[in-house]
């Protein structure tokens, strides 16, 4: 492996957490292992890795891309993630204004629900 895989395995761990990036792995076969290789390394151990901006801003910047694409199945993982962010749920609402505004309203609509919905499951989880 390389140094930007190990680092992207790093950051990967610190943002999603051990359980979510073991579930990962184990589900890695060796049809998808050179895609899981690339993300690690470009996404967590380029992007993710730069300290040029915050964790809770770069988290901010992912979901509201992530809505305004209607990339919509990453969007519970990611928020999921704010917990070790430090994006807040004010700061979710916030990007997704910002997606209703320039993206439109439905697929703002759509993230928020299931922001709501992942909020309520980390919420439930904990008692």
């Amino acid at each position: 492996m390389t140094d930007k895989y190990d680092q992207g395995m790093k950051v990967r761990r610190r943002i999603l957490g051990d359980a979510h990036v073991d579930r990962a792995e184990a589900a890695k076969s060796s049809f998808d292992q050179p895609f899981q290789e690339m993300i690690t390394e470009t996404a967590w151990g380029t992007v993710w890795a730069s300290d040029r901006i915050s964790d809770r801003e770069r988290s901010m910047l992912t979901l509201a891309l992530l809505a305004a694409l209607g990339n919509f199945d990453e969007i519970p993982m990611h928020i999921r993630a704010t917990a070790r962010t430090g994006a807040s749920k004010e700061d979710v609402l916030e990007a997704f204004q910002h997606v209703a505004l320039y993206a439109g309203v439905p697929r703002a609509n759509h993230a928020l629900k299931l922001a709501k919905q992942t909020y309520a499951e980390m919420e439930e989880a904990e008692q």
